[in-house]
């Protein structure tokens, strides 16, 4: 695996996993479904950090210590865990499944896949987190925002999952369900372990 993709290189897999979220299976041109470009696909958590920290940082700021720093930065550290557990572990189980469920031949299609489309949806929440932090007084505006945007992510995620595994709606619906049923599995477990308890 590379030690960092280039510019270049992200970009391209930005794009490809953008066509895939507008249901074009043409994007997997743009990807390197390789073993190293499945590996390097991971590298899309680091595209994604800056997006993921804001968001960490406004939370942590409503939940955390509003005192100390250190409470901040440790409730920085516990989500950060958690969104990083609900990225990486719902992979892990479908690889463990993908034989049984049909779909073993199109694994790696879907992790490279998923984890490009991952960075994009972290840019695309960014909005709301950045209202969260910079005006924590317009809640009720970040709420609403962050509904909208969540609901088009279902929507590109679903179109991306489908165009991944390119067996149909059926199984590529089973597949979406699937992942995000297990993605919240890990996110409330973790919180609960973690002793994270998000206002509502």
């Amino acid at each position: 695996m590379k030690i960092m993709l280039s510019a270049d290189e992200i970009q391209t897999s930005l794009a490809g996993a953008w066509r895939l979220m507008m249901g074009k299976p043409d994007g997997f041109r743009l990807l390197d479904l390789s073993a190293e470009g499945f590996w390097s696909s991971f590298q899309a958590i680091i595209v994604a950090a800056p997006a993921l920290i804001v968001g960490w940082v406004g939370v942590a700021n409503e939940i955390g210590d509003p005192v100390a720093a250190s409470g901040r930065f440790s409730m920085v550290a516990r989500l950060a865990l958690v969104d990083l557990g609900s990225w990486v572990l719902p992979l892990v189980g479908l690889a463990l499944v993908a034989q049984h469920a049909g779909i073993a031949n199109r694994f790696v299609h879907y992790v490279v896949a998923s984890n490009w489309a991952s960075a994009i949806i972290a840019w695309l929440l960014l909005p709301p987190a950045l209202l969260r932090l910079f005006l924590p007084s317009a809640t009720d505006a970040a709420t609403l925002v962050s509904l909208l945007l969540f609901i088009a992510s279902l929507v590109l995620t679903w179109r991306m999952t489908n165009a991944a595994i390119g067996k149909g709606a059926p199984i590529g619906s089973a597949v979406f369900a699937g992942m995000f049923v297990a993605s919240l599995i890990v996110l409330f477990t973790l919180q609960s372990l973690l002793g994270i308890v998000v206002p509502g």
